[in-house]
């Protein structure tokens, strides 16, 4: 082969290129695939258990009210709460940008019109996101010399939020709601998945937690 004879290097180089390819699509696939079977996994267990709070991790909620999704997390936070699983309920998330009040606040008053003691309720209400929200938990129950939890969350939101809460230092089990919006629709809880899986992504890679 003469120099710069390409001929019989460039039909080798697209086959190896194009096979490259393809073992890049599948292997991403296989991984994508089993994420989503351990997101799914997680989601379907309730480990609730006796241990020192109970965590409410933060959603949206309008002008103080909390959205349906949030309240059904409150809800079945408050029911763990009154079976005496935990002596504490920790709520949990700050504000967006043009919000008058924070998750923590619409999810403890919440909590109280719904019969948890005021003083069993601790806030963390500084944070943006799940990882930032877990961060400012495992504080607030450091300074009482406390770390096991059950964090209270979406189903497809709970493979996350313990591997974050572990990173964090806490013992943590997961209880997930069974009645939120989210798994109404097979098309919502799908839409779910695929935010978890772009989610579980940037925080094994960054470190960083998404916006619950």
């Amino acid at each position: 082969m003469t120099p710069g004879d390409t001929s019989a290097s460039g039909p080798s180089f697209v086959r190896d290129l194009v096979l490259i390819l393809i073992l890049g699509a599948v292997g991403a696939a296989v991984v994508a695939g089993f994420a989503t079977y351990r997101i799914w996994s997680q989601g379907a267990r309730d480990e609730q258990r006796p241990v020192d709070a109970i965590v409410v991790l933060g959603a949206a909620q309008y002008d103080g009210r909390p959205s349906p999704v949030f309240a059904a997390r409150i809800d079945h936070a408050i029911e763990l709460w009154k079976e005496g699983i935990a002596p504490w309920l920790v709520v949990t998330g700050g504000k967006q940008d043009g919000d008058r009040a924070t998750e923590a606040e619409a999810a403890r008053t919440y909590a109280i019109a719904n019969g948890v003691r005021e003083d069993a309720i601790l806030v963390e209400d500084q944070s943006r996101s799940t990882s930032e929200s877990l961060a400012g938990v495992a504080g607030l129950l450091r300074a009482r010399a406390l770390d096991q939890v059950v964090v209270v969350s979406d189903p497809t939101h709970m493979l996350r939020a313990l591997r974050i809460a572990t990173d964090h230092g806490l013992v943590a089990y997961g209880s997930p709601t069974r009645t939120s919006p989210v798994d109404e629709q097979l098309e919502r809880r799908l839409r779910a998945t695929v935010h978890e899986l772009g989610a579980l992504a940037m925080y094994f890679f960054r470190g960083d937690g998404q916006p619950s």
